[in-house]
């Protein structure tokens, strides 16, 4: 089965250029006299083979550029259709890095039944004046040129190199020049914008340059791309070698020089990151004048030491390593496929302090992204469990470089828990299978001073315009108590234009911590500050997007749709992810009493409210179980002692669940709405029927079995607010695993969050 590229793989090389480039004259109207080379096998074929077919398509292609191998199988497609109509097509390889076994594999692998010729010394590219793979010329029966430029528009990309990927092609470019020329007309477009990579041609090496691969630019490739560009990576081709390597250097050179290469979208002006990818001006300068000299080998005796990686790993060799299931999940070839949610038991029967993490797709073709979550012992994983920020272990998206915690850092895993693969796939073309998998690097538990949690200023509420090109959302993040500030990673989709992440201090003081202006969908960058930055209890991580949904951003769905909130990439998302630890935690030092949440609560109560984003979360919550799920992540965020909120109605003298979300671990019960109990003698149902407050700082002073089975398991306490839901006589309740949870303060928030929710369903219901 043919292996379809992700579109991560393409961005990583790759350019939209002008149909034209720079010096170069156009071929529409050149006749091509002739030319014959022989395919992987060794036989000739020769253009005049072909005398008898109306229209002849010549495919510059190339075996590891992403862009070629996406269309290898719609070049197929093309030359079956059409076949029977008299249209031959012939592929070239030009590329010096390219041996002929490559070249076998890639016919094989994508079932290229036409010939596939290798160009030796670029001749055949340099007659038809080729620049990059994939490009296609269409010759009618003299073999005069009638068509130059790409295969389709489907996949391409927009200013500064940002890809976009429809759906499917708006303009089938080539299908309609071979219609026409087939029908005797003129072109309606004779020439496109044909995107890919350089031909790698041969060179013609100074002889006496001063910059040589093996004194200077092996280094440069080492310490700044072989981390992604070595076998097993997600890199399209690798760059170990000189061999591997002179091919691309007009590519290097290309993507250097319009700094897409390494990827790196922060503005350099703001912030000082670990991990800054960006190269120096003296390596650019380098890399420029080894290409202009002829890409010279030098001296084998100057290359420096290769870089040392674990095989398979960006990661150091992982101490264990879990699949997400025993058997692959099949990925169709076409539609929307809903978020897969795989539970692996690692079997760990003592806490475990996790230094590194690496989240690998088994197809990096079909997995957009993998999120491994925690599940606490003690509970039955379900799809929508899993989803609190502080079960958040690791991940995997397009550009995520992996890389171990500072030493003393890590995260804690409760012994007995399970790891919750949440898989985000995108079909693609052909059916797929995949198998991803995900290795950890433990600490020592002696060693580890601070815990380290991944949190965000996320923002649910957004709705995006029709047409608007520049539309603003915010969101913003209150630390609580005094933290240490690790490193940002911005999350948008498509429509995302740009983003900034600021800090407010509690004197009022702003600084800006990130600033991308840009932002490129396809690379999901995490940016680690140089120096963990210091946060007094108070500051507000605000963050501020903009978002493009206009006709302009080629990458943009449907520009005359509204646009909400949503887990698919034609939908949208605002989040400001970043890493944190506390400011004053030392593990290392005697423990002291176990942590009580109420009194984390009570530490930060001055700094506690209900924003304009809560507010309407709030009031949106009953509107589905997703809603009523994403504001409970916000206010379990908000109250941390709170562990469970549901809703409880009394119809008939039955009472009723109607709505749950409890955090994972929790042992409960009336976890059913299918439960059916009879209201008499249960507070439950008398707090529904009542007019009051009800605050129970114990359980003790209740009646039925309700309350009997929630203080037999893990609840300790509970506040209930009764409303009218629906012509229903209702309870919503919270619950806490804590005694005494609701003090005033807790009590006043959430009766205020009780009287959104009841108003909003109010609302909707008129």
């Amino acid at each position: 089965m043919a292996k379809i590229v992700p579109l991560f793989a393409i961005v990583a090389l790759l350019v939209a250029s002008s149909a034209a480039e720079a010096g170069q004259v156009s071929p529409i109207g050149k006749k091509i006299d002739g030319f014959t080379a022989r395919d992987f096998r060794g036989k000739p074929t020769s253009l005049a083979d072909f005398s008898q077919h109306k229209v002849v398509v010549v495919a510059f292609l190339g075996t590891e550029c992403p862009l070629a191998r996406l269309y290898a199988p719609r070049l197929a497609k093309l030359a079956a259709d059409y076949q029977a109509g008299g249209v031959a097509f012939i592929a070239i390889n030009s590329n010096q890095q390219d041996s002929i076994t490559k070249l076998a594999h890639y016919a094989q692998e994508f079932d290229l039944e036409f010939p596939v010729l290798k160009d030796v010394g670029n001749v055949i590219a340099d007659q038809f004046g080729a620049i990059r793979t994939p490009e296609v010329f269409v010759l009618d029966n003299k073999r005069v040129v009638r068509y130059w430029g790409r295969i389709d528009d489907q996949f391409g990309f927009q200013d500064k190199g940002i890809a976009y990927q429809r759906s499917e092609p708006k303009r089938r470019d080539l299908a309609i020049a071979i219609e026409e020329v087939l029908g005797g007309k003129p072109v309606s477009q004779s020439v496109t914008r044909a995107q890919g990579c350089h031909i790698g041609r041969i060179k013609q090496p100074l002889a006496d340059s001063d910059v040589t691969y093996s004194k200077h630019i092996a280094a440069i490739l080492n310490n700044n791309c072989v981390f992604c560009h070595r076998p097993g990576q997600i890199a399209p081709f690798p760059l170990t070698t000189y061999e591997e390597s002179v091919g691309w250097a007009e590519m290097i050179r290309e993507v250097v020089s319009e700094q897409r290469m390494p990827p790196w979208h922060a503005d350099p002006k703001i912030g000082h990151f670990r991990n800054d990818a960006r190269l120096s001006d003296r390596d650019k300068e380098l890399i420029y004048k080894w290409v202009d000299n002829g890409a010279p080998q030098g001296d084998p005796k100057d290359l420096p030491p290769g870089p040392h990686f674990a095989e398979g790993w960006q990661i150091s060799k992982p101490d264990q390593v879990f699949y997400m299931a025993d058997k692959p999940y099949d990925v169709p070839a076409s539609g929307t496929v809903e978020y897969q949610r795989f539970v692996v038991d690692p079997g760990w029967t003592e806490d475990r302090w996790v230094k590194a993490i690496q989240c690998v797709p088994g197809n990096p073709a079909v997995v957009h992204h993998i999120i491994v979550y925690l599940v606490p012992p003690g509970v039955t994983p379900s799809g929508q469990a899993g989803r609190l920020r502080s079960n958040w272990l690791g991940a995997f998206a397009p550009g995520l470089r992996q890389q171990p915690l500072e030493e003393g850092l890590a995260r804690y895993v409760q012994k007995g828990s399970k790891l919750l693969f949440e898989m985000h796939y995108t079909a693609n073309g052909a059916a797929q299978q995949d198998r991803s998998y995900v290795g950890f690097v433990f600490a020592d538990p002696k060693t580890v001073k601070k815990e380290v949690a991944v949190q965000n200023a996320g923002n649910f509420t957004f709705k995006i315009p029709p047409q608007d090109p520049n539309y603003e959302v915010e969101s913003e993040f209150i630390f609580r108590q005094n933290a240490l500030l690790l490193s940002v990673s911005p999350h948008m989709h498509v429509r995302g234009k740009d983003f900034r992440y600021e800090l407010i201090y509690p004197d009022g003081k702003k600084e800006t911590v990130l600033w991308i202006p840009r932002y490129d969908f396809g690379w999901q960058t995490t940016y680690e500050l140089a120096e963990p930055k210091q946060l007094p209890r108070g500051t507000k991580m605000h963050c501020v997007a903009h978002f493009d949904n206009s006709a302009d951003n080629l990458a943009n769905p449907d520009p005359t749709k509204e646009v909400g909130w949503g887990e698919q990439t034609w939908e949208e998302m605002m989040f400001g992810w970043f890493e944190m630890a506390l400011a004053d935690q030392d593990l290392t030092q005697p423990a002291t009493a176990s942590s009580q949440r109420v009194k984390e609560f009570l530490a930060g109560a001055d700094t506690i409210r209900l924003d304009d984003q809560l507010r309407a979360m709030a009031r949106t919550a009953l509107e589905s179980d997703k809603s009523f799920e994403r504001f409970a992540w916000q206010l379990f965020e908000l109250v941390p002692q709170l562990d469970r909120i549901c809703i409880t109605g009394v119809e008939n003298d039955k009472l009723r669940l109607k709505m749950l979300h409890e955090r994972l671990g929790l042992r409960t019960s009336l976890r059913s709405r299918a439960t059916v109990i009879k209201a008499a003698n249960q507070s439950l149902a008398q707090y529904a029927l009542g007019n009051q407050v009800i605050v129970n700082q114990d359980l003790s002073n209740t009646t039925g079995s309700v309350m009997a089975n929630m203080a037999t398991k893990d609840i300790r306490s509970s506040m209930h607010v009764p409303a009218e839901i629906g012509g229903v006589r209702c309870t919503i309740n919270f619950w806490s695993a804590e005694a005494g949870a609701f003090p005033p303060q807790a009590a006043r928030l959430l009766e205020e969050v009780a009287r959104l929710m009841a108003e909003g369903a109010r609302v909707a219901q008129k």
